[in-house]
């Protein structure tokens, strides 16, 4: 899984959106567009497992990546509250 590779038509998690891809000998025709099917432009290409990435990447074959973030980052200052939402809740100070 260390190399990105590009959906192809002939991938059995692609769906058309419009059901207009058929399979003429080798290659996958767009009865939409009268071409074959060209998964990197088109509109109504997806995958069965919400995969496809923005460019025609299968999404199966790029690794994440993840990053550590420290608690001070994630963690807001806390919201000072007056008026009616400070009587609504009864705390001066949410989290």
């Amino acid at each position: 899984m260390g190399e990105v590779k590009y959906c192809s038509p002939r991938c059995d998690l692609f769906k058309c959106a419009k059901n207009s891809a058929i399979y003429r000998s080798k290659d996958v025709w767009c009865r939409w567009t009268d071409e074959v099917c060209n998964v990197h432009d088109c509109n109504y290409a997806t995958c069965v497992k919400r995969r496809l990435l923005p460019g025609g990447i299968c999404g199966e074959t790029v690794k994440r990546k993840t990053t550590e973030r420290r608690i001070d980052e994630i963690v807001e200052p806390p919201v000072k509250l007056r008026g009616k939402a400070l009587r609504r809740v009864g705390e001066k100070e949410i989290f």
